[in-house]
């Protein structure tokens, strides 16, 4: 099944996601390579495609996990998480529809 997490930047945390983008970008494209990605990317903290300084509010990610307790699990390990970039994540369900 598809799962939408969502992962909430504390404050000023560019410089520490910044820091672990690649190992949190690692991760993502093993699930790519898996074929289990249907989508990732950052929230601009601002409305700019290039926030700058601004940084961003937080990150979405949709893929195919076994079950929710496995997509939790994934999230939690991420690299943001054990840098203290998310103040919080949230694991849902996802059901895709279009396209």
């Amino acid at each position: 099944m598809w799962y939408v997490i969502e992962g909430y930047d504390g404050p000023d945390m560019l410089a520490r996601r910044q820091a672990a983008r690649p190992a949190h970008l690692a991760r993502l494209q093993a699930l790519r390579d898996e074929g289990r990605l249907l989508l990732a990317g950052p929230c601009p903290a601002i409305d700019a495609e290039d926030p700058g300084e601004a940084g961003f509010s937080g990150s979405v990610v949709v893929a195919e996990f076994a079950s929710l307790e496995a997509a939790r699990a994934w999230a939690e390990a991420d690299p943001y998480v054990a840098a203290g970039v998310y103040a919080r994540i949230e694991v849902r369900p996802f059901r895709k529809v279009l396209p």
